[in-house]
């Protein structure tokens, strides 16, 4: 009953303007990477509102939300999950995160739960699990492992964000640029230095999004110093 409640609660804002936009802005398109995805039109922090009053929710009831065709549904279940990690069985919660990751299938639904769940279970484990999506031909499974390390980052951890950025640098989805061009910015602003160094040696097999991604932060002369190599 709760479940079809917090559905039915996410209907009452479904705003049919916002969807459309949020089709395009989400390339859901034929051939594009979210091709045929379906958007109720409704904001993060409506959203956030809304699971609020959900947290009991159980986590079978939650996988049932996962596995809806709509997107707000698997956002809004991805939210659930990762406060059943935060307050209820860590461990269950990621079987249920990797049994479920083919649902996890969009940009935002990744970069919104993969650091606080993985990122942080995985921190001080054995991190094979989380390497082998490195290796997956779904570019969500990729993004997953790397912005998972943005949970590491912020505990400190900065040379896995490096070792997981190396391997994916031959990748060709713009999706994947991004995303390590992101956590390589991010391990930056703990070290610097260390972000220069992996420039250094490794800038003529990065792609110019990833490379002007991770150096967003840099002065001016300094990104056209690295910029002009390319």
């Amino acid at each position: 009953m709760a479940l079809e409640n917090l559905k039915k609660d996410l209907k009452k804002l479904a705003n049919m303007q916002k969807a459309k936009d949020c089709e395009r802005y989400f390339k859901t398109g034929k051939g594009e990477y979210a091709e045929g995805d379906i958007f109720l039109g409704i904001s993060i922090p409506d959203q956030r509102k809304i699971v609020s009053k959900y947290y009991s929710l159980s986590l079978s009831d939650i996988e049932k939300l996962l596995a809806s065709k709509i997107h707000e549904h698997r956002m809004c279940a991805l939210f659930l999950l990762v406060n059943y990690y935060q307050k209820q069985d860590k461990e269950k919660a990621v079987k249920s995160y990797f049994k479920n990751i083919k649902y996890i299938d969009n940009w935002d639904l990744v970069d919104l739960s993969a650091y606080k769940i993985l990122g942080d279970f995985f921190f001080e484990k054995d991190k094979k699990e989380l390497e082998a999506l490195l290796y997956s031909d779904s570019i969500w499974e990729k993004r997953i492992a790397m912005v998972s390390t943005y949970g590491f980052i912020q505990k400190g951890d900065i040379k896995t964000t490096f070792k997981y950025a190396r391997i994916l640098l031959g990748e060709e989805h713009d999706l994947i640029h991004k995303a390590v061009g992101w956590m390589l910015r991010e391990a930056g602003k703990k070290d610097k230095k260390a972000l220069i160094d992996f420039i250094e040696k490794n800038y003529k097999k990065m792609p110019r999004t990833t490379l002007r991604y991770s150096i967003e932060r840099f002065d001016l002369n300094e990104r056209k110093r690295f910029l002009e190599k390319r």
